[in-house]
């Protein structure tokens, strides 16, 4: 599948996961606008660096956006959020350690599950990272884009 096609299905699943998560209608798009460009991101490390990699640089993209937003729109991060971090979770990994398991394929299984823990830590490690940037920073942006 093309980056193109990969960027829009990540927009439309966050889309998806937004109204799932009872998000209200006005922030769809920048919601979609999020999981987009952290799948983009994704997709854009991924050949130079390993998976864990690829993820940490696209949820410090992903949470950096969602703050951003956050303080433009003044809502809870979390809208944007909890939404725009679902493509990048590792749930082909856990699939697959599962599957392996059910085989009786215990090395396989193994490498699956510790791959799925380090793209987690990763995704937790870039919420960590960009939470520590002081909230005066995103009102900064925030107001010198409005001038």
């Amino acid at each position: 599948m093309n980056l193109f096609a990969q960027v829009m299905a990540a927009l439309l699943g966050t889309i998806g996961f937004s109204i799932m998560f009872s998000v209200p209608r006005e922030y769809y798009p920048l919601c979609g606008f999020v999981g987009g460009a952290g799948w983009l991101i994704y997709c854009l490390v991924l050949p130079h660096a390993d998976a864990p990699e690829a993820t940490l640089a696209a949820a410090i993209l992903v949470v950096f956006l969602s703050r951003l937003f956050a303080v433009w729109r003044r809502c809870p991060v979390t809208i944007f959020l909890i939404p725009g971090i679902i493509p990048l979770v590792p749930g082909g990994d856990i699939y697959w350690m599962a599957y392996y398991i059910v085989r009786d394929q215990m090395e396989l299984s193994a490498d699956k599950g510790f791959e799925a823990v380090k793209i987690a830590v990763a995704i937790v490690l870039g919420i960590v990272f960009v939470f520590q940037v002081p909230q005066k920073l995103f009102r900064a942006v925030i107001g010198a884009a409005g001038k």
